[in-house]
């Protein structure tokens, strides 16, 4: 039996629950996730987890296996490994969360696949997790989550949210060929769409967008500090029928959407702003499926790349920079620009 006022009660709560989950801010649910995951440590873990937010560590990213500093969630107990995947959660979508941990999973085919005899042993647990700076809804600080195939970077300045970039993820394989997971392409998307765009061009827009034969054998940018390629090149947005950008737009929004839905949408508003006309489609490579590919969208404030070379094309590397504020440099040079003239 059901009354009345239960069913209202019910709905009232279901309500409150929306709308703190829709009013919380970015800067709020990083930073309570952050603290409660330190909250969670002893103080030989919180040593190994936390660095000066001016340490040179703080942008000393790479998506490769090595040796890495931040704490192992390998080394956590099972509570403290929830809060560290709480703090993940905290900047990314559903999708991108999802993304990310099947990323990880990988690593556990890949060691079944290669063997055990590896300097760096392909593991799920074998994911780091960095804090640099107080953690503080009003300050600056900034966090990274980060292992083989996975580096995501945020950083916060003065209780606002600079940047999500730079943003890597990658898959080997890029499909599962073999076993109970054969079929499973996590970055399926980012290759698809990049394809159909590249398929949907006619002969003199393909001219323009192909900037290679050869597919290079990683992105270019690589785990660098600062993103430059040089020169946009390939086919202008502005040059596109309405099918094509829609297309540009959906691999656009595929990995502006790794983040939560409210920096998404901070990320493609700065993108109007700049100009979507000015953004450059490149292409190198074949454009069959399971032959070596790559591509990237060069736009005036960001560079997305995607390349499918190695292990006979069945490896994928995809990245978003963003060329001012990888690390939230641009809104920290404004902070200390505006600390200084008011001294």
């Amino acid at each position: 039996m059901r009354f009345p006022f239960m069913q209202t009660a019910l709905v009232s709560l279901v309500s409150l629950v929306v709308a703190v989950r829709v009013i919380a801010s970015p800067e709020t649910e990083m930073t309570a996730a952050a603290n409660n995951f330190l909250a969670a440590l002893n103080d030989d873990q919180k040593a190994v987890a936390t660095f000066e937010f001016k340490s040179d560590e703080r942008e000393n990213w790479h998506f490769i296996p090595k040796d890495r500093k931040g704490i192992t969630l390998g080394t956590l107990k099972p509570a403290q490994r929830h809060l560290a995947f709480a703090l993940l959660q905290s900047g990314l979508s559903n999708r991108g969360f999802s993304k990310a941990t099947t990323i990880m999973s990988l690593e556990q085919i890949l060691q079944e696949l290669e063997g055990p005899n590896r300097r760096f042993p392909r593991d799920p647990e074998l994911y780091h997790v960095s804090i640099f700076g107080t953690p503080d809804a009003q300050g600056t600080w900034a966090w990274r989550f980060e292992g083989h195939h996975l580096s995501l970077n945020f950083t916060l300045v003065k209780g606002k949210f600079a940047a999500g970039t730079p943003s890597f993820m990658g898959t080997n394989p890029a499909e599962v060929r073999k076993g109970p997971r054969a079929g499973l392409r996590v970055l399926a998307a980012e290759e698809d769409l990049a394809r159909d765009l590249m398929t949907s061009l006619s002969a003199p827009q393909q001219k323009q967008a192909l900037i290679q034969t050869n597919a290079p054998d990683d992105i270019l940018t690589v785990a660098n500090r600062t993103a430059d390629v040089g020169k946009a090149q390939g086919l202008a947005y502005s040059e596109m029928t309405a099918a094509q950008k829609k297309l540009l737009n959906r691999i656009l929004e595929e990995y502006v959407g790794r983040l939560r839905g409210d920096l998404a949408v901070t990320d493609l508003a700065k993108i109007d702003t700049a100009g979507r006309g000015k953004i450059r489609f490149a292409w190198a490579g074949s454009v069959q499926r399971g032959q070596r590919h790559y591509y990237r969208m060069h736009g005036p404030t960001f560079l997305l790349e995607y390349d499918n070379t190695q292990n006979d094309a069945n490896h994928v590397h995809a990245v978003w920079r963003d060329f001012d504020n990888d690390f939230g440099r641009d809104l920290l040079k404004e902070h200390l620009e505006h600390s200084h003239k008011t001294k």
